[in-house]
């Protein structure tokens, strides 16, 4: 499974970026190029999204085994991961995995746990359209609007059509298997035990109800170093509702040096 990569910066620690469901690597363009000042950041397309190559099975412990390839790949020993979203629970499985691979790690509104179905809607919406039939997106935005109100979720899943060579769109997406597999995208990640040592932030958006309160004492089995912070006027989509505030926040998490540091309270920090 070779995943399409792309890279900002030449210098600095490697900070690899995994994006959530049904988006792709260029969701976070933007923060990559402010981060790359010193960082090299790498955007990554995970399997059955975007520009990576399609696979019949979606698991955690297969995403994550393909971001060790990756990185192996890519001769990177170590790294900082950061995940939003599905790519926060990729995030959390390669750094329980592999935890020799991660410095430092990143996870943006998502808990470990198991969680409902929330995507039903939007499952309905894309199945509504025939990519190879279309003439434009603003037909495709028309042909989901029944089943999607919301028209920035709309935009936002259009960005996975791509033209065909001869007429009409495709899905770079293989929104088949995502479908079939919903149920292990909501299904808690597999630990075995595990737990991750290392340095751990945990950011949630304050009108997300992605992490709750009531998940913390769950996440620190898993990642005893872990802290939490709020972006208190972001929902689930921290990255693009409020950019600078993440970024401050992964710059300060990332430059601090925790060498001897004590074991956190483990009371989320607001």
């Amino acid at each position: 499974m070779q995943l399409n990569y792309k890279t900002y910066g030449t210098t600095g620690p490697h900070l690899v970026i995994l994006h959530g469901l049904f988006g792709n690597l260029d969701n976070w363009q933007t923060l990559a190029r402010r981060w790359a000042t010193d960082y090299t950041v790498v955007l990554v397309d995970l399997r059955n999204h975007g520009r990576s190559p399609h696979a019949e099975e979606m698991t955690y412990p297969l995403m994550a085994q393909d971001i060790a390839e990756l990185l192996e790949t890519l001769a990177i020993d170590r790294c900082h991961l950061l995940g939003h979203s599905m790519g926060g629970k990729v995030a959390m499985q390669a750094a329980l995995s592999y935890p020799t691979l991660v410095s430092k790690l990143i996870v943006v509104d998502m808990a470990p746990r198991q969680y409902g179905r929330g995507h039903d809607d939007v499952f309905a919406a894309l199945h509504a359209l025939d990519p190879a039939t279309l003439g434009d997106r603003s037909e495709a935005d028309a042909a989901m609007q029944p089943h999607m109100a919301d028209a920035g979720v709309r935009q936002f899943l259009l960005k996975n059509l791509t033209r065909r060579d001869d007429a009409g769109f495709r899905w770079r997406m293989n929104l088949e298997v995502l479908d079939r597999d919903y149920e292990q995208l909501i299904a808690p990640i597999g630990t075995m035990g595990q737990i991750y040592p290392g340095p751990v932030l945990f950011v949630r958006g304050g009108k997300s109800d992605y992490v709750r309160d009531n998940d913390w004492p769950g996440v620190l089995i898993l990642f005893p170093q872990a802290r939490l912070t709020t972006v208190a006027r972001a929902g689930h989509w921290v990255h693009a509702e409020r950019p600078g505030e993440l970024e401050g926040l992964v710059r300060a998490f990332l430059s601090e040096d925790l060498t001897g540091t004590p074991d956190p309270s483990g009371v989320p920090l607001t």
